[in-house]
């Protein structure tokens, strides 16, 4: 009894104190969106290619640790590549659903487009929420249709970084400023 009370009393001293660490909580396809809109809400589209790409997320989310934040990632561990991509398949149709409905309810999206990947849905994705403000776009040299990335997002005025680094620190600004995205 008493190891078990010296192992609780950190945590029972933070409940307490009321000071627990911001951490995000991370949604991940196909698991239901939150009801509310308590925190803000990034939204990881980008590079995934039937998980060909890198895991960038599961980084990104690290990089975010810190804040109190919902973050919406449609990468799944239980996707299936015997799902076939139509639309009477209900796997596949929850799947996408499920991302429409996290990207309209996001404050803020996310968008990595990784070299040597096609990541059409991405593009997709880039021209349906093009004027809505809250993209962050990251496409490095490498990616197949880079030109016509940067072509749209200078039409648009989509924020466009360079490094992953770069696109931590403004998905950390556009939290933290007052003219967040609604």
């Amino acid at each position: 009894m008493g190891r078990l009370l010296c192992a609780l009393l950190p945590a029972l001293a933070v409940v307490l104190s009321g000071t627990a660490a911001a951490q995000p909580r991370l949604i991940t396809s196909p698991a239901p969106l939150p009801q509310d809109h308590a925190h803000p809400r990034v939204f990881l589209a980008g590079s995934i290619d039937m998980g060909k790409a890198t895991d960038w997320q599961a980084e990104f989310v690290k990089a975010l640790g810190d804040l109190d934040v919902t973050i919406l990632n449609p990468r799944r561990t239980d996707w299936n590549p015997a799902w076939k991509p139509e639309a009477s398949q209900p796997h596949f149709r929850k799947q996408v659903e499920w991302e429409l409905s996290a990207l309209e309810s996001a404050d803020v999206i996310v968008l990595y487009l990784a070299p040597g990947t096609q990541s059409p849905v991405s593009l997709l994705e880039m021209g349906l929420h093009a004027r809505s403000g809250k993209l962050i776009v990251l496409c490095p040299p490498g990616f197949w249709r880079k030109g016509n990335v940067d072509i749209t997002a200078e039409r648009y005025g989509i924020r466009q970084v360079d490094s992953m680094e770069a696109l931590t620190a403004e998905v950390r600004r556009r939290l933290t400023s007052a003219n967040r995205p609604n």
